[in-house]
């Protein structure tokens, strides 16, 4: 069956090393990263990536008060998002408007920090914010986004762990396929760095990374990795129908052509790169593609030993009966792990290379590990390629969830 044909109109980020695709881009290009330190409560100095956007370019300050930190991210991005798309939703039925945000996590930030408050008063709850509620409930990203807009058409977040930015692309162009909606904002948000429980959590798992230079604690592929920089971030598409977009004469950044989402179900934590390669398989074949397509694939890895290894296996099986390799790189060495907006995140930072031929590098790989060394690696400096028309983008989550996004060049 022929599919309607999905573009992508817009994009609107908060990195922490940019707050926009033009600076994003230009710092991972040039080897700028975000990563910096941070009090964590209970635990001290950690590195961790912050974005420093402004959260009152499109909100009032009563509001920042009232929402979370991670509806000012959306809120940011989704305004970000549809200013660079030139919609003006002033001239849509914003009933035809659907949010579709993936999240890590959400909830945890609130819910400590009003814990935390309480025990400075004897546990009396009457300190309890009244505005607890509609903080923690899961899809509160994307109701700050309805309600900052005036967007009435479907608002809501997807859960995914940290696959979770490409599944909300992933989603919206389903939606639009189906004829939901007209128009779509999606990606995916994390407020990850507010909350000591994923510190916690990762550091009781041997997993949170340590370096002496917090710019280089994220070091996907080195073999001095030592675990996970958690971050903050977020990254909203503008996505349409290709007919709706040419009508208006938008700017197009690329295609949606073809995505996969699978579960490993074997353990919590730890990939399962048999999974990964079947996950990236069928993303090639919904595509309608062969590896020997495939020009720059995004990895997922995080800068955990074994997590990288997993991905660098699951690659080096699904490309190896290919002619020469694709490109490989990685964004989080710049920026952290951004949890749910990962996805959708490096994806952004990735798509100019349809413009200018480049690949960003892979960074602080000092001495690569030789169970990554993936033929293909970009590292540490950026490589001029001869094309760049298609983009494979991994994204994989605890809980064994897999998902891969394919992105091609516009062509009309």
């Amino acid at each position: 069956m022929k599919q309607t044909r999905i573009v992508i109109t817009g994009i609107g980020l908060t990195a922490p090393n940019g707050n926009s695709l033009a600076e994003f881009r230009q710092n991972l290009l040039t080897g700028v990263s975000g990563v910096t330190t941070i009090e964590v409560r209970y635990m001290g100095r950690h590195p961790a990536g912050m974005c420093t956007f402004d959260p009152l370019k499109y909100q009032k300050k009563k509001d920042v008060r009232i929402g979370t930190r991670v509806g000012g991210i959306s809120i940011y991005c989704a305004r970000e998002a549809l200013a660079d798309s030139g919609v003006d939703l002033a001239t849509r039925d914003k009933s035809r408007v659907g949010i579709y945000l993936g999240v890590t996590e959400h909830g945890n930030v609130e819910t400590e920090n009003e814990v935390y408050n309480i025990s400075q008063f004897k546990y009396d709850t009457k300190f309890w914010s009244h505005h607890h509620n509609p903080r923690t409930v899961a899809n509160n990203a994307a109701g700050e986004v309805s309600l900052n807009l005036g967007i009435t058409g479907p608002a809501y977040t997807i859960g995914a762990a940290c696959a979770a930015g490409n599944v909300g692309l992933i989603h919206a162009a389903q939606m639009l396929r189906l004829g939901e909606v007209d128009l779509a904002l999606a990606g995916g948000v994390s407020e990850s760095p507010q909350t000591f429980g994923i510190f916690a959590g990762f550091k009781s798992q041997n997993a949170l990374a340590a370096h002496e230079d917090p710019k280089k604690a994220s070091r996907p592929f080195d073999e001095a990795r030592n675990g996970i920089v958690i971050s903050e971030g977020g990254c909203i598409y503008t996505i349409e129908r290709l007919e709706d977009a040419q009508a208006r004469g938008a700017k197009i950044y690329g295609e949606i052509a073809g995505y996969h989402v699978n579960s490993d179900a074997t353990d919590y934590v730890l990939p399962n790169p048999e999974r990964q390669a079947e996950c990236i398989r069928k993303a090639i074949a919904n595509a309608g593609m062969t590896i020997e397509d495939i020009d720059l694939i995004n990895t997922h890895a995080t800068s955990t030993p074994q997590g990288d290894i997993q991905e660098c296996v699951a690659i080096a099986e699904v490309f190896k009966g290919r002619r020469s390799p694709p490109h490989i790189n990685n964004t989080k060495g710049f920026i952290g792990h951004t949890m749910g907006a990962a996805g959708a995140l490096e994806l952004a930072g990735n798509l100019p290379s349809f413009d200018d031929l480049i690949i960003h590098p892979t960074i602080n790989v000092d001495n690569l590990d030789h169970q990554c060394n993936v033929p293909g690696l970009v590292i540490n400096q950026p490589k001029k390629a001869t094309r760049v028309d298609v983009i494979l983008n991994n994204s994989f989550g605890m809980l064994g969830i897999n998902s891969t996004l394919i992105i091609k060049r516009f062509v009309a």
